[in-house]
């Protein structure tokens, strides 16, 4: 199982990177999974050659191949003028249309004031839907402010938690032992399945036995 996370901070440190590692961590205390990092300002240069020339350089191909074939996605963004930053959505622009569809996402915004604290949901959830994401339910938001609050680690563990549920394969079904299975469907003398169980004193009528009755009935 694979987990691969897009920070698009443009500093090295960055908030952005921060909020993103600890959503990582955060997924990966619920979920054994091998966490990759795409730092996008590393590939700003293979992005612009690939929006002129349509070809992706190899870097740049290798990022988008693992956001393809991952089980689920952190994707995190700075906030430029109320929104995502450009090379975000140019890194996601590259993306082929059908490769997100019912990927599980979960979306976070780093910004310096809480008044653009809806951003996640005004536009980071907005474009994973239109690429047919599964967006987790809980978005992350992270202002200056935030940075050690009690508030922000909640939700980054209860973000954590969602993206670890949805991405995690589902177990394989049971099938039931011969037992259960004639307690739960009992047969009748013709072996047809019945939902009629004998012990309740209700014989079982075979079907032909009731249609043979009825066309009598019809004759009469």
């Amino acid at each position: 199982m694979k987990i691969v996370v897009v920070s698009a901070g443009l500093s090295s440190p960055s908030s952005t990177r921060l909020l993103a590692d600890r959503l990582a961590a955060a997924t990966l205390r619920h979920v054994d999974a091998e966490p990759q990092v795409i730092e996008v300002r590393e590939l700003a240069t293979e992005i612009a050659q690939h929006l002129v020339t349509g070809f992706p350089p190899a870097r740049l191909a290798a990022a988008l191949d693992a956001v393809a074939s991952a089980d689920g996605l952190i994707a995190v963004t700075p906030v430029f003028a109320a929104s995502y930053s450009g090379l975000f959505k140019s890194f996601f622009d590259l993306i082929d249309k059908d490769a997100l569809t019912g990927k599980p996402v979960l979306v976070g915004a780093t910004g310096g004031t809480a008044r653009h604290s809806l951003v996640t949901e005004h536009a980071l959830r907005p474009l994973f839907t239109h690429l047919r994401a599964l967006v987790v339910p809980t978005a992350v938001y992270a202002a200056s402010e935030d940075w050690g609050q009690e508030g922000l680690a909640r939700r980054i563990d209860r973000a954590g938690t969602e993206l670890a549920r949805f991405a995690a394969p589902a177990p394989a079904p049971t099938a039931p032992d011969v037992d259960t299975a004639t307690a739960i469907a009992p047969r009748s003398s013709t072996g047809a399945i019945t939902s009629v169980d004998p012990a309740d004193g209700f014989a079982p009528v075979p079907f032909e036995q009731r249609l043979a009755a009825l066309r009598a009935g019809l004759t009469a």
